[in-house]
C-alpha cells in the first residue's frame, strides 16, 4: 500500500512539473525578430506612434485653417424683464422704466484667411427678431440678406505668412522624428538583446566551467593518490570547483534578470523563456563619410528642429518690430439690410449697407517697452543661430565618429571571431595536456580565462557593430546596406503608420 501512495506521489510531482514547464512560454529570437517585436509591441513604440499622431493632427489643423470656414451663430431665445434707466427727451431727464422683451437671432458666416496679406474675407447673412411687451407692444424683424467684407492690418504682423513657413517644416520634422525614434527603439532593443546574449554566454561558460572543474578535481584526486600532484594542487582544484559553483549561481541570477528586462521591454509575459540566436555581421558595408553627412543634413530631425527654431525666432523679431511702430487696420464691407414689422417684408426691397473703417494706433510714450521687446527678440535670434550652428557641428561630428567606428568594427569582429576559435582550441589542448600530466594548474586556469575573455570580446564586438549600424540609420535615416531612404518604407497618409 505504501508503494502505491509512493507511485501516486511521483506521478503527481511529474504532472506538476510538466504543467509548470508548459506554463512558461518559450521563445527563440534573433536580432531582427527582436527589433521587429520592439517596434510593434513595446510601450516605447506606442509612445512614438502617439507622438507622431499628435504632430499629424496639429498639421491637419493648420491645413484646415487655410480652408473656408462656415459658422452658424444663434441666440434662439433671450427673455428680459427688468427696470432700466432711460432718457426722457420730453422732460429732459433720466427715468426708470419697466422693460419686458423677447429677442432671437441667427446668422451664417463664411470666412477665408488670405496668407499673402494676412487679411480675412468674409460673407455674412443674419436674421433677428425682437418683441416688446407692456403698454407699447411692438414686433420687429431685421435682416442682413448678404454682406461681403474684408479686414486687413495695414502695417501689422502677418501670422498667416509665418505659419505657412513654419508648419510644413514642423510636420516634416515630426515625420522624420518618428523614423528617428523607431531607430532609437531598435538601438535599445539591440542593447537588451546583447545584454541577454552576454548573460546566456556567461551562464553557459559557467556551467561548462563547473563541469570541467568537477572532472579535473576527480582526476586530481586520482593523481594525488599516486603522488602525481601535491596536496596544494589538489586543494587548488577543489577551490576552483567551489568557485565555479558560486559563479554559476551568480550567472543564473544575471541571466534571469537580463531575460526579464528584455521580456518587459518587448511587452511579453514575464515568465517567457527566451533563447537567443546570435547574429553574424552582415556583408561588408563600407559607408562613405561624406555621403553619411549629406543624408544626415537632409534627414536628421534634430537639424530640422534647428531650422524651425531659427524661423520661430525670426518670427518673434518680425512681430516685435512691427508692434513697436504704429498700428493701422482697415475693415470694409458692402451689403444689404432691412427692418420690418412682419417676416414677409423683412426681405422686401432691402437697403444698401456700406461700411469703411480705418483705425490707427500710435504709441506716443511707453518708456521703451516695445523697443526693449524688439531688442530682446533680436538678441535671442542671434543666440539661436549660434546655438544651432554649434549643434549642427556636434551632430555632424557624431555622424563622422559613428561611421568611423562602424567601419573599424567590421575588422574587429573578424579578429574577435578568430581569437575565440583559437582560445577554444588552446584550452582544449591545455586541458588534455593537464590530464596526462604535461601542464600545470596555472596554465590551465590561464587558458580558461583567455577562452572566457575571447567569448566576451566576440559578443561585445557584435554588439558594437549592430549598435553603430542602427545609430547610423538613426542619425541619417538612410539604410546603407540596401541603399534606401527609411522614409520610403513608411506611409503617413491618413495618420496611419504602415510598415
Amino acid at each position: 500500500m505504501n508503494k502505491f501512495y509512493y507511485y501516486v506521489a511521483l506521478l503527481a510531482i511529474a504532472w506538476g512539473v510538466n504543467l509548470s514547464a508548459q506554463a512558461q512560454k518559450r521563445l527563440t529570437l534573433d536580432l531582427s525578430r527582436t527589433i521587429s517585436l520592439a517596434n510593434d509591441s513595446s510601450l516605447e513604440s506606442f509612445r512614438t506612434q502617439n507622438m507622431y499622431l499628435s504632430g499629424y493632427w496639429q498639421y491637419r489643423t493648420y491645413r484646415a485653417n487655410r480652408l473656408p470656414s462656415l459658422t452658424l451663430d444663434m441666440t434662439p431665445a433671450q427673455y428680459n424683464r427688468d427696470i432700466t434707466k432711460r432718457y426722457d427727451s420730453g422732460q429732459n431727464l433720466d427715468v426708470y422704466r419697466r422693460q419686458q422683451s423677447y429677442y432671437a437671432y441667427g446668422g451664417l458666416s463664411v470666412r477665408q484667411n488670405l496668407d499673402l496679406t494676412g487679411g480675412t474675407f468674409y460673407l455674412e447673412s443674419n436674421l433677428a427678431y425682437m418683441r416688446n411687451f407692456g403698454d407699447n407692444r411692438t414686433t420687429q424683424f431685421t435682416s442682413v440678406p448678404i454682406r461681403i467684407g474684408y479686414s486687413q492690418s495695414l502695417v501689422g504682423y502677418n501670422s498667416f505668412q509665418w505659419e505657412r513657413k513654419i508648419e510644413p517644416l514642423k510636420y516634416e520634422r515630426v515625420k522624420k522624428e518618428f523614423l528617428y525614434n523607431v531607430e532609437k527603439v531598435s538601438e535599445t532593443a539591440t542593447t537588451y538583446f546583447f545584454s541577454l546574449a552576454m548573460a546566456q554566454a556567461e551562464y553557459k561558460l559557467a556551467r561548462e566551467n563547473l563541469s570541467s572543474t568537477d572532472t579535473l578535481y576527480r582526476i586530481g584526486e586520482q593523481r594525488h593518490r599516486i603522488a602525481a600532484i601535491s596536496q596544494a594542487d589538489l586543494l587548488t582544484l577543489k577551490l576552483d570547483r567551489v568557485n565555479a559553483q558560486n559563479t554559476l549561481q551568480n550567472r543564473a541570477s544575471d541571466l534571469k534578470r537580463a531575460m526579464f528586462s528584455l521580456a518587459s521591454f518587448l511587452n511579453l509575459d514575464k515568465d517567457t523563456q527566451i533563447e537567443l540566436e546570435l547574429p553574424s555581421h552582415s556583408q561588408s558595408v563600407e559607408i562613405p563619410v561624406d555621403e553619411a553627412i549629406l543624408w544626415g543634413r537632409s534627414n536628421n530631425p534634430q537639424l530640422l528642429e534647428l531650422k524651425q527654431n531659427i524661423l520661430e525666432a525670426e518670427r518673434s523679431v518680425d512681430k516685435t518690430k512691427k508692434e513697436a511702430r504704429f498700428n493701422a487696420s482697415v475693415n470694409a464691407s458692402i451689403g444689404f439690410n432691412q427692418v420690418a414689422d412682419n417676416f414677409g417684408d423683412v426681405y422686401h426691397k432691402p437697403m444698401q449697407q456700406d461700411l469703411i473703417a480705418v483705425s490707427v494706433s500710435v504709441p506716443l510714450l511707453d518708456w521703451g517697452v516695445r523697443k526693449g521687446k524688439y531688442n530682446m527678440a533680436r538678441n535671442n535670434l542671434n543666440v539661436v543661430k549660434i546655438s544651432s550652428r554649434q549643434n549642427e557641428i556636434n551632430i555632424e561630428e557624431e555622424v563622422i565618429m559613428t561611421v568611423s567606428d562602424f567601419n573599424i568594427q567590421q575588422q574587429l569582429i573578424a579578429s574577435a571571431e578568430e581569437a575565440l576559435d583559437l582560445s577554444i582550441l588552446a584550452y582544449n589542448e591545455t586541458k588534455q595536456r593537464f590530464i596526462i600530466g604535461k601542464a600545470d594548474i596555472s596554465s590551465l586556469t590561464l587558458s580558461l580565462n583567455r577562452q572566457q575573455q575571447a567569448q566576451r570580446n566576440y559578443i561585445s564586438a557584435l554588439q558594437n557593430y549592430w549598435l553603430n549600424y542602427y545609430k547610423i540609420r538613426r542619425l541619417t535615416l538612410f539604410d546603407f546596406a540596401t541603399n534606401l531612404s527609411l522614409s520610403d518604407r513608411f506611409d503617413f497618409n491618413g495618420g496611419h503608420i504602415i510598415r
